[in-house]
């Protein structure tokens, strides 16, 4: 009986290998001789070489099969496009709602710019204290301005037409400042205040009268003439009365056209002029006392 021939462990996985390859013109000569060496043995020792391996599945293979979308699935999932309605609207409305925050935070960021202007060292400082009258006849300075957001004009009764012009925009701002729907309860108030630089002729009296006819809640002050004078240096008001006038006689006073917005603490915050309108001062008015924090 002949000795049956076991082939090594190098040869059987070199054949092992050769099994991958479909087309067995491919298999290495060394595989076809370790193939003709199995069929000379007896059948227990060939079927130990070589198995059959199973129908659909790759010998020696550990992946799973792929799977692969068919053609319809593939463009069924971008049938409406990287983009939707819903994607354009959020979209818009977010770009919207950036620009909206940058206008208001660029003009926020610009007044807070004007009003620190005249606080920086070096810079004259508009305002200070003062001891005057109303038109009551009742003493007023500057800590009755404390807590408000004061409008400051200083003008004269006798004025023929700039001063009534300005005090008719004054009562309008009054009016468009204190109905704004962006008031709240914690929103400072405005006190409008009228100072005369014509003390000779503007008594409280005089004021009284005077003021009527434009807006209840603005204040007249008067006082002497160094009074009058001291105030209008600390406000950096140019007003000039003609010399030589004798009693009786009418005169006109040359003076500063400007309102002067102050805020609670009594710092100047911005000088409002005649080219503004009634609206655009009242914007600008409204834009101080929202930015108020304290």
């Amino acid at each position: 009986m002949a000795k049956p021939v076991v082939p090594s462990r190098s040869l059987l996985s070199t054949f092992a290998r050769c099994l991958k390859y479909d087309n067995p013109q491919s298999i290495p000569l060394r595989s076809r001789h370790i193939s003709s060496i199995c069929t000379s043995t007896p059948s227990r020792v060939q079927q130990s070489c070589i198995k059959p391996a199973r129908q659909g599945v790759k010998p020696f293979s550990t992946s799973s099969p792929r799977t692969y979308k068919t053609v319809e699935e593939q463009k069924s999932r971008y049938r409406s496009g990287p983009f939707s309605w819903k994607a354009g609207m959020l979209f818009l409305s977010s770009g919207a709602g950036l620009i909206f925050y940058f206008r208001y935070e660029k003009a926020r960021m610009e007044r807070k710019r004007v009003a620190e202007a005249t606080k920086g060292v070096g810079r004259p400082k508009v305002g200070g204290p003062f001891q005057l009258v109303d038109q009551t006849g009742k003493p007023f300075t500057d800590q009755d301005m404390k807590g408000k957001y004061s409008l400051v004009y200083f003008g004269f009764s006798h004025c023929p037409d700039i001063c009534p012009e300005e005090l008719d925009k004054m009562a309008q701002m009054i009016d468009l400042v204190s109905t704004s729907p962006t008031r709240t309860a914690s929103t400072p108030s405005l006190l409008p205040i009228f100072i005369t630089c014509d003390p000779a002729r503007d008594t409280p009296a005089v004021l009284d009268e005077y003021l009527s006819e434009f807006h209840s809640a603005i204040i007249g002050l008067t006082g002497t003439w160094e009074q009058i004078k001291d105030v209008c240096k600390k406000y950096r008001v140019y007003f000039s009365t003609p010399e030589g006038v004798k009693q009786g006689q009418d005169y006109l006073v040359d003076h500063s056209i400007y309102f002067y917005l102050m805020d609670p603490e009594g710092d100047f915050v911005e000088a409002i002029g005649r080219q503004h309108s009634p609206e655009q001062a009242a914007r600008i008015i409204l834009g101080h006392v929202g930015d108020w924090k304290k």
